[in-house]
């Protein structure tokens, strides 16, 4: 019983577990039990309430349902970061956001170059561009004290604001068809939202009930369902009521339950790739090459050389305790797109054929190889 709660307070643990479930999937998808995973994906799941019907498979439901909860969590993160933590002042924000900027721009720069000109791959220019925070970090906890925690500072930043860039690009780029009757409901939602906030409401049920009514007007609407979960965040109240933080205990309430259910099952039923058919001229082309070398390259190289000119201009300063190669190692972290890589692709792709699964298998591996050489950077400085 020890052994499993010591598990579940390490930082190795998310990773440990997305890697589980990874590997489960893949096996899965390469074995004759394809087809029982293929129909447990498909599983229909509804909800009826009057007139309104919302009828999905399962892994729709885990997408766009379950990852709303996930992108909650991140914006609760958000805005704490912002208000009082290492984001709350130009000085820890310069350094981390400069380095965010070049970490989305260099990425899809380079998947851009490689898929110039087809248009169904360009869809694809924003995979390479997200760091996945929990493996990240996970492999930092690996060093131990190896590691300065200005390191761990200046990654958890960074990831946060790679985060938030990722939520406005799914706004911008992802967003389909809108219906105006349910971006009314969605407005008259977070006008609800508003009041409670200033009114000083310290209940959460008033917030869950108008969050909900959210969530369906914004999967309705044509806007991606998970930007419900960070609007609702903004408006979650901070400010300590009779000495509790509702966005705190918020935060401290979600955290295992994203951690250690959403996000593994997010892994285990996205990341069923069948490898039976994939072959090296397929991985080394068009959208996998851009993803591979987006996530490998491009975020070390936009992450690396944006913060070094920053600092050359002296815009942003090296944090203290910390050498270049020591950041150059963290940089190449950064490339570790994993979970939020595998939405986007979702988002971008739609159909998990449309590149024989080759998309998906670039993920992993670009994350897998930055990842690797990361640590091993790492350990050796």
């Amino acid at each position: 019983m020890k052994m499993i709660k010591d598990f579940f307070h390490k930082e190795t643990s998310v990773g440990i577990l997305l890697i589980i479930s990874t590997i489960i999937a893949l096996i899965l998808a390469n074995t004759p039990l394809k087809t029982f995973y293929t129909k447990f994906l498909d599983i229909p799941l509804g909800v009826v309430f009057g007139g309104l019907e919302i009828q999905k498979p399962l892994i729709l439901w885990v997408n766009d349902g379950l990852m709303a909860i996930f992108f909650f969590l991140v914006g609760l993160e958000i805005k704490r970061e912002v208000l009082e933590g290492a984001l709350s002042s130009v000085s820890k924000i310069t350094l981390p956001a400069i380095a965010a900027l070049g970490g989305m721009i260099m990425p899809a720069v380079i998947y851009t170059l490689i898929n110039y000109g087809d248009p169904i791959a360009m869809k694809g220019w924003a995979i390479p561009t997200a760091t996945d925070i929990a493996f990240a970090l996970g492999v930092l906890a690996l060093l131990g004290n190896r590691v300065h925690p200005a390191l761990k500072i200046f990654l958890m930043a960074l990831a946060i604001i790679d985060d938030l860039g990722a939520i406005i690009i799914i706004a911008l780029f992802y967003t389909k068809g809108l219906s105006l009757v349910s971006l009314a409901v969605a407005a008259a939602a977070i006008f609800g939202l508003l009041i409670l906030n200033l009114l000083n409401v310290s209940k959460k049920m008033p917030y869950i009930l108008l969050g909900i009514i959210l969530w369906v007007s914004v999967l309705k609407s044509g806007v991606h369902a998970t930007l419900a979960g960070v609007v609702l965040a903004k408006f979650i109240p901070i400010k300590e009521i009779n000495g509790k933080s509702m966005l705190k205990e918020l935060e401290h309430e979600l955290h295992s339950f994203v951690n250690f259910f959403v996000l593994p099952l997010f892994a285990f039923v996205n990341a069923g790739i069948d490898l039976r058919d994939l072959s090296l001229n397929k991985l080394f082309s068009g959208a996998p090459l851009g993803i591979m070398l987006g996530l490998f390259l491009g975020k070390q190289i936009g992450v690396f050389g944006f913060s070094w000119i920053a600092m050359k201009l002296k815009i942003a300063k090296m944090p203290d305790g910390v050498n270049l190669k020591m950041f150059y190692g963290v940089s190449v972290l950064t490339g570790i797109g994993f979970t939020m890589s595998l939405f986007i692709d979702s988002l971008a792709f739609g159909d998990a054929t449309l590149f024989k699964f080759a998309d998906k298998l670039a993920i992993l591996l670009g994350s897998l190889i930055s990842g690797i050489v990361g640590y091993l950077i790492l350990r050796k400085t």
